[in-house]
């Protein structure tokens, strides 16, 4: 102790100096732990369980907070310019990205969640995944379901967390469980096998992928109806497996499922039904009443329009293309009337675009 100041201190001084400075050397990285701890991204969650005994279908419609109509106006501007009937180069990002922002900034979910894929599209340096993960971040804290899944995604992908599968299928999970029609499907589809093979992702549990599914499409999530067409087709027992052939009741169930999701959107609906109503696989175990080329054509254009466009719905689809009995109305061969025809009619008005 040469330090005349040092030499003035007693021992139990310098101990306690010591110790103060230990603690608050062990204090800021716990602190930072905790601070970490407390986002949404490490949220405490039940391991995801495929062979759960019930599920209980939650509308997502109904979680979510309230959106004005400016934010409105601008998200749909926004996505309106973002239109598959744009070539890529030729959309205004900038503009894009400017209205989903404000947007977002009025606490627009769903605009939130866009302006988070924007980020990761590298639509607005210098935002990246770290701002990304923090927008799917706030939307958990507002309680949206689709911020859980989004975050699902994240981790199954590592877009700014580790890559954890455990994490993800829990969070698809609570996704799913709060609302999410689209986490609903996901999980739906990997549980609605006969048998379990965990290592190539699916399991058995037909009972409740049923339920799942069925909760998703009617929240008016098409990709559902496909996995949901499958497990009507066949008649089922209390366990879900299958009981027995197809009935007329089963194929009547199935039918409506699939016409139901090409309504919402579902271009995977559209070609079975193109298919079966063209080239069935097994005539012998047709879902359709009978083979109908004229309907087949129809669908076939549907199928394209679907695939140029996911976005596309057809709420008058029963005006161009009813099921059987019902008979075709005329149609002189243009695709864009067929489409039109099927399409919901809605007013636009002059948006104010934010500065």
């Amino acid at each position: 102790m040469n330090s005349p100041i040092l030499r003035k201190l007693s021992y139990g001084t310098l101990t306690a100096v010591a110790t103060i400075c230990l603690y608050m050397a062990f204090q800021i990285p716990y602190r930072n732990y905790k601070a970490e701890q407390a986002l949404p991204r490490n949220e405490e969650l039940a391991l995801f369980d495929p062979h759960r005994p019930a599920f209980t279908c939650e509308i997502e419609a109904t979680k979510v907070p309230p959106i004005d109509a400016q934010a409105d106006a601008w998200f749909r501007q926004a996505r309106a310019l973002e239109g598959f009937d744009t070539w890529e180069e030729d959309r205004d990002h900038k503009k894009i990205v400017r209205l989903t922002r404000a947007a977002a900034e009025r606490r627009h979910w769903k605009a939130m969640l866009n302006l988070a894929s924007l980020y990761l599209e590298k639509r607005d340096p210098p935002h990246g995944p770290d701002d990304a993960l923090a927008l799917v971040e706030e939307a958990m804290r507002l309680g949206i379901p689709a911020a859980y899944d989004r975050m699902g995604t994240y981790y199954i992908e590592g877009i700014g967390v580790a890559a954890d599968a455990t994490r993800a299928f829990a969070f698809w999970q609570k996704a799913a469980e709060m609302g999410s029609p689209h986490a609903m499907e996901y999980l739906g589809d990997k549980i609605s096998a006969t048998w379990d093979s965990p290592k190539d992702g699916f399991w058995a549990n037909i009972p409740v992928a049923t339920k799942m599914l069925e909760c998703s499409l009617a929240q008016g999530y098409g990709p559902a109806a496909y996995s949901l067409f499958y497990l009507q087709a066949w008649p089922r027992s209390p366990d879900g497996s299958r009981s027995g052939p197809r009935s007329a009741a089963t194929r009547a169930l199935a039918l409506q499922t699939l016409h139901q999701g090409v309504k919402l959107g579902c271009a995977d609906c559209a070609v079975y039904l193109w298919a079966e109503f063209d080239h069935p696989d097994n005539l012998a175990d047709m879902l359709v009443p009978h083979l109908d080329k004229a309907r087949s054509d129809r669908y076939r254009v549907l199928i394209d329009a679907l695939e140029y466009d996911p976005d596309l719905r057809l709420p008058n689809l029963d005006k161009i293309l009813p099921l059987p009995p019902a008979q075709l109305p005329q149609w002189n061969g243009d695709k864009k009337a067929l489409i039109d025809a099927a399409k919901d009619v809605t007013p636009t008005r002059p948006l104010a675009v934010p500065g």
